[in-house]
Parts: structure tokens; C-alpha cells; sequence
């Protein structure tokens, strides 16, 4: 009887077993998506655009104020100085233009960055995988991956794609961003500095300031996914100071914003001069810039430029070497996080959005 009982026992456990399994099973087969050879390269699509337009909305809103405060810095005029330094900046606008003042410019910047960096991150996946199969066809080794240098040379593919395909919204965001309570609020919002500027001075002046930015994204966006792919290899393969167990082939989140921050630090440190020059560069042109620079319409310097040398020559001559690195304070302590939560909030929408494919024919 007792040896009934353990029979039926055995066998009651057995089939619970069995159902779990079974249920497992059916859970992941929901989980899969049958998808068409031809649409597997359309998910893969969406998802990258759509992680990095997130990624780039939420890293952007984070350090606007910072954002904002950088750019006034870089534009004002050296004979009417009125931002001293990060936190002095920070309060000054928060007194004369209340909360709302700390993100002017925001909704412009979003609107820009969304589709630029879904634009980067997808060209950022393509460049790659293009030049890693050249790259192994190169060397006959299939197992072959990309060093720091093709990666440098995939970001900056990227970069200048994105970049240049959202420029001419950049360009009215640097003159909305600089727009002060004592200025002549001569653009109401987005579409309406695009509608005035191309009215007022042509289509060609919604790229001012375009060469610089272009010299500039090779090594800042190079740099950045270079050194944060490079930082992220490493890791997992060495393995240093105990940072994830010997059996971990992911990073945890930490030490992905740590490498972010590592790689926008390298990237912005060296590319900073020329930011400058671009957002100086898109001033020209514009009726009373001068007075929107400086805030009170004096004006002792220069805003007319011939070109990007030209830009460079007359800022060094007339404000000294330093007057290149304007800004780069706030800039410092606004890209750490931003580009390190740009990166991880990549990883983590694409982890969301990630279903198992299952091709058919």
C-alpha cells in the first residue's frame, strides 16, 4: 500500500514536472516572432531607430540647463560678460528667467537629437558591420572583430551622416538657446526661426557653421563609440580589478555608464575648439545678433566671419587661446552623463524591444 502511495506520488510530481515544462515551452513560443526573411532586416531597422531616438531624448533632457549655459558661454561677448562659471551661470538664469529659462531651447534640442541619434545609432550598426566584413574578407580570418581604429572610423561615419542630416535644425536651436529675457525675441519657436531664417538670409545659412561641425564629429562621436566599444571589450575579456565574475558576459550598468562617461570625456575634450567656432559661426547673418549675444544691444567685437579660419584667426587674436575652451566646464559636466545614458539607455530599450526572430520562409 505505502509502496501505492510513492508510485502515485512519483507520478503526481512527475506530471507537474511535465505540465511546468509544457508551459514553459508554450510561453516561449509566444515570445518568438515568426518573421519573413524580408521583414528581419526591417525589425532590426526600427529597433535601432527607435532605441536611439529614446536614448537621445532622454540623455539631452537630463542636462539641458547645462546644455544651454554652455552655448551662452561660448557666444557672449567678451566686453559684456554676464556668466562667470557654471553654478554663478546657472543661478543668473534661474533669476531673470525662472525654471522655464534653465531649458530654452529643449523641445528644439529633442526635436533634433531624436532623429539624430536614431540616425547615429543605426549608421553607428551599419558602418560596422560593413567594415567588419570587409574587414575579415581583408584578412581571410572569419573570426576577425573590429579594432579601436575601424571603430573610430564606423562612429565617425555616423556621426557626419547624423549630423549632417539634422543640421539645419541644430543651427536655429543655437540661436533659440541664446534668445535671453533682454533680448529681441525675434524667433518664436522652431519652424518659425527655420520659415525667418531661410525668408531672411537663404537656404545655404541653415548650414553655417557646417565644416567645423563636420571636422568636429569625426573625432567626438569617433572617439566616443571607439573608446566605449573598446572600454566595454576589455572588461568582459580581462576582466580587471573584480569588476564582473569570471562567469559574467554582460556588464552591469554601473560600469556601462562608467565607460560612457570615459568615452564622452576623450570625445569632447579633444573636438571642443571647433564647437566653439560652429556656434559662433551660426550667429552671423542674423538681424541683432549682436544685442542677443550680449544681452543689452553693446556690442565691441566682430560677430562677421569669412569662414572656419577666419572664425578661428579673430577668436584667438581678439580673446586669446582660451577663449576656445569657453564653456568646456559646464560641457564637461554635462556630457559625462549624457553620453553615458545615452549608451545605456541604447542597450536597455533595444534589450526591451528585443524578441527572438525566427526567420521563415
Amino acid at each position: 500500500m505505502a509502496s501505492e502511495d510513492v508510485k502515485q506520488s512519483e507520478s503526481a510530481v512527475s506530471t507537474i514536472v511535465n505540465l511546468a515544462e509544457e508551459a514553459k515551452l508554450a510561453r516561449a513560443r509566444e515570445s518568438v516572432v515568426n518573421a519573413p526573411k524580408h521583414n528581419l532586416a526591417l525589425l532590426s531597422i526600427c529597433k535601432s531607430l527607435v532605441a536611439g531616438g529614446v536614448a537621445g531624448g532622454v540623455s539631452r533632457t537630463a542636462v539641458a540647463p547645462l546644455e544651454r549655459l554652455k552655448i551662452l558661454l561660448q557666444v557672449q561677448n567678451p566686453h559684456n560678460i554676464k556668466y562667470n562659471g557654471t553654478i554663478q551661470g546657472l543661478k543668473y538664469i534661474w533669476r531673470t528667467e525662472g525654471f522655464r529659462g534653465l531649458f530654452k531651447g529643449n523641445g528644439t534640442n529633442c526635436a533634433r537629437i531624436v532623429p539624430n541619434s536614431a540616425v547615429k545609432f543605426f549608421s553607428y550598426e551599419q558602418a560596422s558591420k560593413g567594415i567588419l566584413l570587409m574587414y575579415q574578407q581583408q584578412t581571410g580570418n572569419e573570426d576577425a572583430q573590429l579594432t579601436p581604429l575601424l571603430r573610430l572610423g564606423a562612429g565617425a561615419c555616423a556621426g557626419i551622416i547624423a549630423m549632417s542630416a539634422t543640421y539645419p535644425m541644430d543651427m536655429v536651436r543655437g540661436r533659440l538657446t541664446v534668445q535671453t529675457d533682454k533680448s529681441p525675441y525675434q524667433y518664436r519657436g522652431m519652424f518659425h526661426a527655420l520659415s525667418t531664417v531661410l525668408r531672411e538670409e537663404g537656404a545655404r545659412a541653415l548650414y553655417k557653421g557646417w565644416l567645423p561641425s563636420v571636422i568636429g564629429v569625426v573625432p567626438y562621436v569617433g572617439l566616443n563609440f571607439a573608446v566605449y566599444e573598446s572600454l566595454k571589450d576589455w572588461l568582459i575579456k580581462a576582466k580587471p580589478f573584480g569588476l564582473i565574475d569570471e562567469s559574467d558576459t554582460e556588464l552591469s550598468v554601473t560600469t556601462r555608464l562608467a565607460c560612457g562617461a570615459a568615452a564622452g570625456t576623450v570625445g569632447q575634450t579633444v573636438a571642443y575648439p571647433l564647437d566653439v567656432i560652429r556656434r559662433r559661426m551660426q550667429m552671423v547673418g542674423w538681424n541683432n545678433a549682436a544685442s542677443v549675444v550680449t544681452g543689452d544691444g553693446r556690442s565691441k567685437g566682430s560677430l562677421e566671419y569669412k569662414g572656419m579660419v577666419d572664425a578661428f584667426r579673430k577668436t584667438v587674436r581678439h580673446e586669446g587661446f582660451g577663449a576656445l575652451y569657453k564653456g568646456l566646464v559646464p560641457n564637461s559636466v554635462k556630457v559625462v552623463p549624457s553620453i553615458a545614458i545615452a549608451f545605456v539607455s541604447y542597450e536597455m530599450v533595444k534589450e526591451i524591444l528585443g524578441v527572438e526572430i525566427r526567420i521563415s520562409d
